[in-house]
């Protein structure tokens, strides 16, 4: 289940309820750890094959030699000791094909599932038959495959065959927003035995997170909070340190320095403007203030950098502190 109430998901949502409705060739983008399967899952069970099974394809894992075999099958007895079975688009059959992660095919691998697409029809190893299949295909990637493509790392063809409906799952720090719905979700999910809930200040260190594994490793770190956390509630103290540094580091130096709101403010400010690589649009969206009040904190920042000025060494001019 895709959990989340931003407009970006609202919008996924609304892409995967119509392209669920075909039977087209998918192709999903998006970072390790996004849930592009559920993706995959949502437009199987929303589409008119839902009632065929859906099978899922790892193909980083699939063994070089044993591509074909995995994929179209193998006849009885082609080898000693070789019992004949079904492959991936024939347990399809009806159904859905997901081929995860498609980028690491290699390039004979990408030339075999090309003459499939293309003709719609599978030899098992070992055998003369020509199978016709009946399979939705639906494949992703945690790479810009057009990209892999311009770097001579995929076959054009065979991607113009997979792109025909793109969808792209954005990354979790780009839906800030949906942090504390899916921290309720998966608290709910992992369940103990004795009641647990979360500290308001946990939630807000978790928020404050770039979570490079996404919605996968904020999964993780909170069954690791619920399995160790000692107390009723989880704090901030029960997270990994990578997780809260920066939330904690931010907080230590308030009463440090004896910072007013607005002093807090404008260095927050400045943290967020840095992770969104100096883009103020940005940063506004993460911040969810105007593109107004982002400038008089920085000004406000910029200010008090001039009014901390060491003295000037002697003989040399003072440094203006006027605008």
């Amino acid at each position: 289940m895709l959990v989340g109430r931003s407009s970006v998901m609202v919008e996924l949502r609304s892409r995967i309820s119509r392209v669920a409705e075909t039977s087209f060739t998918v192709l999903i983008e998006g970072e390790s750890g996004v849930g592009k399967e559920l993706v995959a899952r949502e437009l199987h069970i929303g589409g008119p094959r839902r009632r065929g099974p859906f099978v899922a394809v790892n193909c980083a894992a699939l063994v070089e030699t044993l591509v074909e075999a995995e994929l179209f099958g193998i006849e009885d007895r082609t080898a000693t000791g070789v019992r004949g079975r079904r492959g991936k688009f024939e347990m399809a059959e009806d159904g859905t094909l997901f081929l995860d992660e498609v980028a690491d095919l290699s390039p004979s691998a990408q030339a075999k599932l090309l003459r499939v697409l293309q003709d719609l029809s599978i030899e098992r190893v070992g055998g003369v038959e020509t199978r016709e299949v009946n399979t939705r295909i639906i494949a992703a990637t945690n790479r810009t495959l057009i990209g892999q493509v311009t770097a001579g790392r995929f076959r054009a063809d065979l991607f113009y065959r997979l792109s025909g409906v793109e969808i792209y799952v954005p990354p979790l720090r780009a839906r800030r927003e949906d942090i504390p719905v899916l921290v309720a979700h998966f608290l709910n999910q992992h369940r103990v035995s004795r009641p647990i809930s979360i500290a308001a200040s946990a939630v807000e260190a978790l928020t404050a997170y770039d979570w490079p594994g996404n919605v996968r490793q904020l999964e993780r770190v909170l069954e690791r909070a619920v399995a160790l956390c000692p107390g009723p509630a989880i704090s901030t103290e029960d997270l990994p340190n990578d997780v809260s540094r920066d939330y904690r580091d931010l907080l230590r130096e308030v009463p440090q320095r004896d910072d007013s709101l607005r002093a807090w403010s404008s260095r927050y400010v400045r943290v967020i403007l840095d992770r969104c690589n100096g883009n103020k649009r940005r940063a506004c969206e993460v911040l969810g203030i105007t593109f107004h009040t982002l400038q008089s904190l920085l000004d406000y920042e910029n200010e008090t950098r001039r009014l901390d000025l060491p003295p000037p060494a002697s003989g040399e001019a003072p440094a203006p502190t006027g605008p």
